[in-house]
């Protein structure tokens, strides 16, 4: 996986959509790119991760063990992220993240974010914004699916011959 600088600004998508182009600039400076290779693993289930990417290019695939075999959970693109949780609740990775094709990757670690922060607030807080906007998407999507998954269950329960 390489690591070079390609870019001085960071692109505004994702949980950097709203922010404006001297705060993705400054941005920049912090973290890395990395290139993971085509069915490189970004991430490993089951090991530490205290990072958070945002994916600018290519196509990564999440995946997760279970019952023998792995599922893949989603399927992320430009503009999505990965590892928002950890970042702030450090723990060990629930699925893996594996390059699907070529992509460009900024990643920043836990103490990097920090240093953000603490060189820059107005900008730090910027980016929890976009963070918490991020997160707030993610729960209302699981709540949908949560309820449609429960819909699903009643119906299949009703139509269920009683014996």
């Amino acid at each position: 996986m390489s690591s070079s600088s390609p870019l001085t600004e960071l692109p505004a998508i994702g949980f950097l959509s709203d922010l404006d182009a001297s705060h993705r600039e400054f941005f920049s400076g912090f973290g890395s790119f990395v290139r993971p290779q085509t069915g490189e693993a970004l991430i490993e289930e089951g090991k530490p991760q205290g990072n958070l990417y945002l994916i600018l290019s290519g196509l990564l695939h999440v995946v997760a063990a279970a019952g023998g075999r792995n599922i893949l959970v989603a399927a992320l693109g430009a503009g999505d992220s990965l590892g928002e949780v950890n970042i702030f609740d450090p723990a060990t990775a629930s699925a893996s993240v594996v390059a699907k094709s070529e992509c460009l990757i900024w990643r920043i670690s836990a103490e990097e974010l920090e240093a953000l922060f603490d060189s820059d607030p107005i900008a730090g807080v910027a980016l929890m914004k976009g963070l918490l906007r991020l997160a707030g998407h993610r729960i209302r999507s699981m709540n949908a699916k949560l309820a449609e998954s429960e819909e699903k269950s009643a119906m299949h329960s009703f139509w269920k011959p009683h014996t």
